[in-house]
Formats: C-alpha cells, sequence, structure tokens
C-alpha cells in the first residue's frame, strides 16, 4: 500500500479532477467513501445536487474564516493530497475498508487525530477499484496549523500496519533516501508520446551514466549537453558559484511548448549538485594527462579494488562502506558501458536495480572508496575489453552485489537490499553469458595429464583444507589451463594458489575451482612487470599509450526510452 503526500493551493482544482471523468476516462463511480462529517460532505459522485464548488466550500470553512483574519492573505499551500493505492495483485478492498484506511492516515498524519473536534476538514474519494484520495484543507477549526512534519512516512508507518492487518502484499520501508517516483501525469505523458519510461526516469538514468564516467564537474555538464539533453545553471547572487542545475530530456516540452525542467535533487537525493561534489575528482587532479600503459590495467584495477571493497563491508565502518557502495554504483555503469556482447543489457539492467542500493540514511565517507572510484572510472577511457580478464571483473560484480544486499539487511534497509539482490540477479546472469564459452575454451585447452598432476599436487600443497572440493569442481579442468598460462608469465602455481586461496569467500564457494580460476586470471603478468622495470630504469616512460576519450555513458539514447 502506497501513500504520496503533496500540497497545493487551489481545492475545487483537486474536487474537479477527483469527481471528473480523469484524464483519460480511467475515472469509474467517483464517491466519497469517508470524510470529516459524512453529513456536512455533499458528494457530487452520488448526489446531484451536490456540486463541485458547494463540497470546496465546505472544505474551505475553516481557511476562508482565517483568510479573513489574515485580512484576505489565505495560508500558503493549505491543500493537503495524499493518494493511496494498493499493491498489484492485492484483493480490491470494500467502500468500509478503504473508510478505515482513511481514517487512520489522517489520524496518524496530524490532519485529523481521532476524538480532535478542532481538527481540519477532509474527504477520501475513491474512482477506481485499487485507491483512494485523501484530500484535506490544512486549518484546523482554532486558525492553527496541523502538525504534520514528516507526513509522508508517518502514513507510510501506518500503511504498513494496515498491510499486515489487511493481508495485504507487505511493502518494504523507506527511509526517505529513494528518488522521486514518476507522478501519473508523467506516466501519462510517457504513455501517450509511446515512451516506455518517463522523463524523469530517462534523465536520472543519463545523469547516474554521466557522473559515473567524467573527470569533474564541468564534464559532468558538457558531456550532458552533447547527449541533447538541455542543461539549465543557477548561479549563487554574489559569487557566481553554480549553486544548482536542472535538466529537461529533448523533446519533453509543456503545453506551452517550453522544455520541462527537472532539478538534479529531484531526479535523486544523490545528483544534486553538491551530493554529486562530494564524489567527483578535484579539478586540480582531474586535468592531468590520462595515460595507460596497458589495455588490462583498468579492468584489474578494478577487480582489484571491488575485491578491496568486499572487506569493507565486514569491517564495521558503516560510512566506508556506503562510501564503497555509492562508489560501486558508479562501477557498475561504467563496466556495463565498457562491455561488449548480449550480457551488456544485463550489466546495464543492474547498474539501474543497484541506484536504490547506493544510498541510505547512513552518510557516505566518499573518500574512503576513492580506490575504488579511480578505478572504475578508468574504464570509461578503457580501449578494449581484455576476454577473461573482463569476466573476472563480473564474477568479482556479482560477490559484492549479494554482500551488499546482506549489508543492507542487517541494517534494515529493506529496500536497499531488495534493490542488492536484483542488481545480483543480473549480475549473475550477465556473468553466466559471458564465462560460459570462456569456461568451455579453457576446459578445451587443458594441459597434458602430467602437468594437470602436477597442479593438482600444488593445490594440495597450497590449500589443504579445500583440496578435494576444488578437485571435484567441474570447472577444475579450466582452472588448470590458467594456471598454465599463469606459469608461462612468470608466477609459481603453488605459490600464487597459496596467495589467492585464503580469502573467506573460498570457504562458502559452489565450485571454489571456478573462484580460483577468475582470482588468478585477475592476477598481473609478472613478465610485463619485469619489462616495465627495465624500460622505467632505463628512461623509457613506459606510458606511451595515447589517452581515450570516455567511452559513451550506458544510458538510453532519446529513441531508445520507447524500447525499454
Amino acid at each position: 500500500m502506497v501513500p504520496d503526500v503533496s500540497t497545493g493551493s487551489d481545492s475545487r482544482g483537486l474536487i474537479v479532477y477527483l469527481f471528473g471523468p480523469g484524464r483519460r476516462d480511467e475515472h469509474t463511480d467517483p464517491h466519497i467513501v469517508a470524510a470529516w462529517d459524512m453529513a456536512g460532505a455533499p458528494d457530487p459522485g452520488r448526489d446531484p445536487a451536490a456540486t463541485y464548488s458547494l463540497l470546496a466550500k465546505r472544505l474551505d470553512h475553516h481557511v476562508d474564516l482565517r483568510t479573513r483574519e489574515l485580512g484576505g492573505k489565505k495560508p500558503p499551500q493549505h491543500v493537503w493530497h495524499c493518494p493511496v493505492r494498493t499493491a498489484p495483485g492485492d484483493r480490491y478492498l470494500t467502500d468500509a475498508e478503504w473508510a478505515e484506511v482513511a481514517r487512520r492516515i489522517v489520524h496518524a498524519t496530524g490532519i485529523a487525530p481521532e476524538g480532535d473536534d478542532k481538527a481540519c476538514r477532509w474527504i477520501a474519494v475513491r474512482h477506481a477499484d485499487d485507491h483512494i484520495h485523501i484530500m484535506a484543507t490544512t486549518v484546523r477549526a482554532d486558525g492553527r496549523r496541523p502538525r504534520t512534519h514528516r507526513d509522508g512516512q508517518r502514513a507510510q508507518a501506518e500503511c504498513r500496519k494496515i498491510e499486515a492487518e489487511f493481508g495485504l502484499r507487505r511493502l518494504k520501508p523507506g527511509d526517505l533516501t529513494a528518488p522521486r517516483t514518476p507522478t501519473g501525469a508523467e506516466r501519462a505523458k510517457a504513455e501517450r508520446q509511446g515512451q516506455a519510461v518517463t522523463a524523469r526516469q530517462w534523465l536520472r538514468e543519463q545523469a547516474y551514466a554521466v557522473a559515473a564516467a567524467v573527470r569533474n564537474e564541468a564534464d559532468y555538464f558538457t558531456v550532458l549537453q552533447s547527449l541533447g539533453i538541455k542543461v539549465k545553471i543557477r548561479l549563487g547572487p554574489e559569487t557566481g558559484d553554480v549553486i544548482g542545475y536542472s535538466l529537461a530530456a529533448p523533446g519533453d516540452t509543456n503545453a506551452a511548448g517550453e522544455p520541462v525542467w527537472y532539478g538534479g535533487s529531484k531526479l535523486a537525493p544523490d545528483l544534486s549538485i553538491n551530493r554529486l561534489r562530494e564524489r567527483l575528482p578535484d579539478q586540480e587532479v582531474a586535468d592531468r594527462p590520462r595515460y595507460v600503459a596497458d589495455p588490462a590495467d583498468p579492468w584489474r584495477h578494478t577487480t582489484t579494488a571491488i575485491h578491496a571493497a568486499r572487506i569493507v563491508l565486514d569491517s564495521g565502518d558503516d560510512a566506508a562502506a556506503q562510501g564503497h557502495l555509492a562508489a560501486f554504483g558508479d562501477a557498475l555503469y561504467n563496466i556495463a558501458s565498457a562491455t561488449t556482447g548480449p550480457h551488456r543489457a544485463e550489466l546495464r539492467a543492474a547498474a539501474m536495480a543497484f541506484n536504490r542500493a547506493r544510498r541510505s540514511a547512513t552518510r557516505a565517507d566518499h573518500q574512503a572508496a576513492t580506490a575504488l572510484r579511480k578505478a572504475a572510472e578508468e574504464l570509461a577511457y578503457a580501449s578494449s575489453e581484455p576476454g577473461g580478464l573482463a569476466i573476472a571483473l563480473l564474477f568479482a560484480t556479482v560477490h559484492l552485489a549479494r554482500a551488499a544486499a546482506k549489508w543492507h539487511e542487517q541494517r534494515g534497509h529493506e529496500q536497499q537490499a531488495a534493490a542488492a539482490e536484483e542488481a545480483f540477479r543480473h549480475l549473475q546472469a550477465g556473468y553466466q553469458q559471458a564465462a560460459a564459452p570462456v569456461l568451455a575454451d579453457l576446459a578445451r585447452r587443458a594441459p597434458r595429464a602430467a602437468t594437470a598432476r602436477r597442479f593438482e599436487q600444488d593445490v594440495r600443497a597450497a590449500l589443504p583444507d579445500h583440496a578435494d572440493r576444488i578437485l571435484a569442481d567441474p570447472t577444475w579442468t579450466a582452472l588448470t589451463t590458467t594456471l598454465a598460462h599463469a606459469e608461462t608469465v612468470g608466477h609459481n602455481p603453488r605459490r600464487l594458489l597459496a596467495e589467492v586461496g585464503t580469502q573467506r569467500v573460498l570457504d562458502s564457494a559452489e565450485y571454489p575451482a571456478e573462484v580460483l580460476n577468475w582470482r588468478i586470471t585477475a592476477q598481473p603478468n609478472r613478465r610485463t612487470q619485469a619489462a616495465r622495470m627495465r624500460s622505467a630504469t632505463s628512461g623509457t616512460s613506459a606510458r606511451s599509450a595515447t589517452p581515450h576519450p570516455p567511452a559513451t555513458p550506458v544510458a538510453m539514447k532519446p529513441e531508445e526510452r520507447r524500447h525499454r
């Protein structure tokens, strides 16, 4: 059951909408199911003699008295509106049940506490099977305004109780960090235009994808504009500094043909200018030339940083953990952007799903996650996808997404935990699509039996507690190929197994050989490292690659909105 509190200043206009046919004739039999006084609230839906103006006058009675006391000045935002909708699949409530819901919500939110004869006037209108609209005028009979602080949160809490008592689907409580949901008007507009998502949702995904890839604040606005998005900057009156911004989607206009603007914080709390600045690099560091000695480095660095983030989630430092989750959200966009192949769609879906898991009421320590953020940012400039190393990175993201879900669940962040679980499922599906042919190819290229027996001895010597499970794993044959390759690039197999096999996840891994395979794949090439050292010693710069422009953000292009 979902309540959605808002305020306005036009009583009659809202009444016209509530009892009218709806914007697309979707309202059927609109009528009052509860009110401050059923006898005193004329019902235009059931009584032909009851007019919109008469109902508005009755509701505005206390407002009009207060207006005369104020010398003709109406109290601001004196109309309170709260649609309440059951979840898809829930049974339809009776009028009597909806009346109880309405009375409980106006009590919980402070609009009309039970037994308070001086409370605000209100009505609850039902014009569909699955929802009602509660409307109130927020001036009490004694002329005071009601105490509606945190009314949205209190309405949510009451709905959770109602769900349990009425046997409805139990929705997950929020913590006021979720982005704003599209309004009914926004959804209707998207449907009329043949779009699968609203302009607000599309802009949010674009903004997240761009913020994950850019080097600084200036680049953020430049790249958004390059995607056809209109950008409006708000400057401070004295300093001239940027203090806010708004975005408008291409072709999204109002009835007057003007762009429909959405402020950054209205898209999502962490897209406000202040929240962006907390995690974007500073200008001086960001403007340095970017050189890549080895195209595989961004993938390897990000894999290493994600493994480190997994440890932070277990550290007990919640601020640092929250910072790593925010950085992981950016990393997912860049991984999807830098990835090719059919599994890219799953990675993009994972990035979008994880947006709800990347923030909570815990304030993030973004500085603690600098290594992950910088490593992931490199992927926006990566020139190629290095095969097995890219899959090793996907494997690491699967485990971090599952750990994120557990971290949120332990702290009671139910919406975030559910979002992380959804991202986990997309990442797991993407990993399986990408990994299956690679693992099959590794198994096909397995070394000779004598070499495999030698690696078996190495496993028993380096990891005696896990050896039997590793050797029984179906991916053991693929691991022998990876060990053989590691040996050719300068690694000692036994020492390498001991080094990568000490992490806790191996204890609970269903396929420990698969875990080891991708950990070993992510290890640096020892011979290449040695060659770089020799080159640096002789005065030859190892930083020879030309910096690449950032990859195109993975968010949808305008025309893709209708196909999602």
